[in-house]
């Protein structure tokens, strides 16, 4: 499943903080220190994502491990924005059967009309449309220098 977006220059630079470029910036030392170390996947942090969303929906939570497996691209675009992309080639998710059925997990498939047979796919893309923004958000967080000092204020030392 791969999802992307295209965000304008000044969306990242007033709703992001950083600019398209320091963005940029941080995925290509990021992803390229994570094909030198010989990683399967080149992301940040796909995991988190997925693990909340897999436990509302009654996902096999275990599945995570190879589900988060992927790949996430930036480039920066003709008119200075920054394009995001995100790849899940091994997304295991299912609408029926399983903890599907239980009133809490079943309850928020509803919610994203997901729930019952025929919907696995768009399940799939909601997926990677979490993945892609969680992307986007630590990205962001972590070229403009928030990521630490969010985690201080929060009480997360």
């Amino acid at each position: 499943v791969t999802a992307e977006i295209t965000l304008p220059e000044e969306v990242v630079n007033k709703i992001l903080k950083p600019t398209p470029a320091a963005m940029y910036d941080y995925w290509r030392t990021s992803f390229m220190g994570a094909v030198k170390c010989g990683a399967i996947g080149a992301q940040g942090h796909f995991s988190n994502g997925l693990a909340a969303l897999f436990i509302a929906c009654g996902q096999d939570a275990a599945c995570v491990s190879e589900a988060s497996v992927g790949i996430t691209r930036m480039a920066i675009t003709e008119d200075g924005g920054l394009y995001c992309a995100v790849t899940l080639p091994n997304l295991i998710v299912g609408t029926v059967g399983g903890g599907t059925h239980l009133p809490t997990q079943r309850e928020c498939l509803e919610l994203m009309d997901c729930y019952g047979a025929g919907k696995a796919k768009k399940f799939a893309e909601i997926c990677a449309g979490v993945c892609l923004t969680g992307e986007i958000s630590i990205i962001a967080a972590m070229s403009a220098g928030h990521f630490a000092s969010a985690h201080q204020k929060l009480g997360r030392k």
